[in-house]
């Protein structure tokens, strides 16, 4: 009976750590749609594709990727906070940055916003690296 309660525990503790890992992985308010993944000639190197919307206000946490991300807006005006310097965007603007740039995104405009995001990125690593 005792082994039992520590194994029902011992599962609902894993339970809610795996619940808090897949909570950060999808932001609330932002919505990514993965378009394609594919291997570049360059060795160990892929690019991503995806589309990101953000819900009106909503906001990035601050983060890198391990490679070069090349940014263009669909929708929407759109705020980045790039290595501390911000700029503002809106639907056909494009913006490059540099790997392992710390960086953020927020949508402060009057209707939900949306970019298309490639990356250019070391295969195997993860897409995104909070930064504190």
């Amino acid at each position: 009976m005792k082994t039992t309660r520590i194994m029902a525990v011992a599962a609902l503790l894993v339970a809610s750590g795996l619940t808090l890992h897949v909570g950060r992985a999808q932001q609330a308010g932002i919505k990514r749609t993965d378009l394609q993944r594919h291997d570049l000639s360059a060795p160990a190197r892929e690019v991503i594709q995806v589309r990101i919307d953000f819900d009106q206000g909503s906001a990035s946490p601050r983060h890198t990727h391990p490679g070069e991300e090349i940014i263009y807006v669909l929708e929407g005006t759109l705020e980045y906070e790039i290595d501390g310097k911000l700029v503002k965007v809106k639907p056909g603007d494009v913006l490059f940055v540099a790997a392992g740039t710390p960086h953020l995104v927020r949508n402060v405009g009057g209707t939900n916003g949306a970019e298309l995001a490639t990356y250019v990125v070391e295969k195997g690593k993860p897409l995104i690296t909070l930064v504190r």
